[in-house]
C-alpha cells in the first residue's frame, strides 16, 4: 500500500473462534468463501497491510489447519486457540500479544474493513483508552413484551456498534483480567467500561457489515451485464453460406465443424460472456462429432437458455458482420427477424450492421468472413 498514510504502531487481534452456524455454510463462516477469498483472509490482509504487528488470530479448537489454508501465502500472524466465549478468546489472544501500545480487536465476520476506519480509531486513542466505530440507527425502534409493542426507544441516542474496536493495550488487558468469565459481554468495549474505561465513538462504515446469515453470502448480481463475442471462418468452395441464421446464395460458404455461422457464433459468445459461462467452444467443442454440420440455431438457443437460468433476460444484441461479399444490406431484416425469434425477443432489440476492411486482411481479400457482437443482459 504505497499510498497508505503513516499510522501509529498498533497490534491487532482477529476473533475467528466461533462456529458460525447461522450462516448456513458447509464450514464455519470465517473460512467460507466470500468475494473470491475466505472471509478471514479479507480483514487479515487489510490489517497486515495497515501495519498491524503483532497480529494474533483466535481460532477454534482443531481449527489451525483451516486458518493456515485460508491464509496461505501470508505471514506476520500468530495463532491462539480460542475459548468457549468471545471474552475468553480475546483474553487468551491478549496474553499472546504480551505488550503493545495500541491494539485493534476485530471480528473475522466483518471482512470488508476500510482503512479510514482504522485511521479514525487510532486517532481517537490519543485522547481516550478505547474507541469503537458506530453508525446511527435509522429505523424506529419498538420495545417488545410477549409479542406486542410495549414501548419505544430513543433512536437518536442509540448507535450500531461495529468492529474493529481500538484500545490502549494496558487498559483493555487489565479490563479482561478483571472480567468475570461467567459473565457475558457483547463486545470488548463493554469489558473496558465495566472496568471504568471511557469508550469514544468514531464514524463507522456500512461496508463493515457483519456476515451472519446465508443470504449474506449470496453474490449480489448487477442489474445489467455486458458481453462481447468475435468469430471468423474461412470461405471455401462447395460449402453452404449460413449467416445470421439464414442461408445466402453465394459462390462460397464458410468452413467449420458446424454450419460455421460466424454471426450467430459471435452472438453466442457475447451472451455467454455476459453471464460468465465460458465460450462456444466449451459448450460445443469441435472435437465432439455431435456438432459436425450442426445448425448454429441450436447454439444460440442454448446460450439464451443459459442467460435465463442465470436470472437474466436478453437486453439487446448489436452484431457487426465484416466481409467484402456478399452484400449484407438486402438480408439485414431477415437476419434480425431470425435472431430475434431464436432469442425470443422483439426485433427492435436486435441490430445487424455490416462493414468492410477496405480490401485489407483476410476479409478484404475475400478469404473469410468475421463477425463481432455485443450483448447486454438484464436482471429479471
Amino acid at each position: 500500500m504505497d499510498d497508505a498514510p503513516t499510522l501509529p504502531s498498533f497490534a491487532a487481534i482477529v476473533v475467528a473462534a466461533g462456529k458460525g452456524l447461522r450462516a448456513g455454510q458447509p464450514l464455519p463462516k470465517q473460512f467460507a468463501m466470500w468475494r473470491g477469498k475466505p472471509v478471514l483472509r479479507h480483514s487479515v490482509e487489510t490489517l497486515l497491510d495497515a501495519g498491524a504487528r503483532p497480529l494474533v488470530i483466535a481460532v477454534p479448537p482443531d481449527g489451525e489447519q483451516a486458518v493456515l489454508d485460508a491464509l496461505a501465502g501470508l505471514d506476520g500472524f500468530a495463532l491462539v486457540t480460542g475459548g468457549t466465549t468471545r471474552q475468553q478468546s480475546v483474553k487468551k489472544a491478549l496474553a499472546a500479544v504480551e505488550s503493545a501500545e495500541r491494539i485493534l480487536i476485530h471480528d473475522a465476520a466483518r471482512p470488508d474493513l476500510p482503512l479510514p476506519v482504522i485511521e479514525r480509531l487510532l486517532a481517537a486513542l490519543e485522547h481516550h483508552p478505547g474507541a469503537i466505530p458506530v453508525l446511527p440507527v435509522i429505523d424506529s425502534l419498538s420495545v417488545e413484551n410477549d409479542g406486542v409493542m410495549s414501548g419505544t426507544a430513543p433512536r437518536e441516542q442509540l448507535r450500531r456498534v461495529q468492529t474493529p474496536q481500538a484500545f490502549r493495550f494496558d487498559a483493555i488487558f487489565r479490563a479482561h483480567q478483571a472480567w468475570q468469565d461467567e459473565a457475558s459481554a457483547g463486545d470488548d468495549a463493554q469489558v473496558l467500561r465495566a472496568n471504568g474505561g471511557i469508550v469514544a465513538h468514531v464514524q463507522g462504515d456500512e461496508r463493515l457489515a457483519k456476515l451472519t446469515f446465508a443470504e449474506d453470502f449470496m453474490v449480489q448480481q448487477p442489474s445489467i451485464r455486458i458481453g462481447m463475442g468475435f468469430d471468423v471462418h474461412r470461405l471455401v468452395e462447395g460449402e453452404e453460406l449460413w449467416l445470421g441464421g439464414i442461408r445466402l446464395d453465394h459462390s462460397k460458404g464458410l468452413s467449420g465443424h458446424s454450419d460455421a455461422d460466424v454471426a450467430l457464433h459471435a452472438i453466442v459468445d457475447a451472451l455467454l460472456g455476459a453471464v460468465a459461462n465460458g465460450d462456444i467452444g466449451s459448450h460445443f467443442p469441435p472435437s465432439d462429432p455431435r456438432w459436425k454440420g450442426a445448425s448454429s440455431d441450436r447454439f444460440l438457443e442454448h446460450a439464451a437458455r443459459l442467460v435465463r437460468e442465470a436470472g437474466y433476460g436478453v437486453g439487446n444484441v448489436d452484431l457487426t458482420i465484416i466481409c467484402e461479399a456478399p452484400k449484407i444490406g438486402p438480408h439485414r431484416d431477415a437476419m434480425r427477424t431470425r435472431i430475434a425469434d431464436l432469442l425470443g425477443v422483439d426485433i427492435a432489440l436486435v441490430s445487424v450492421k455490416a462493414t468492410t476492411t477496405e480490401r485489407l486482411g483476410l476479409t478484404g481479400r475475400g478469404e473469410g468472413i468475421a463477425a463481432q457482437a455485443i450483448a447486454t443482459v438484464i436482471k429479471e
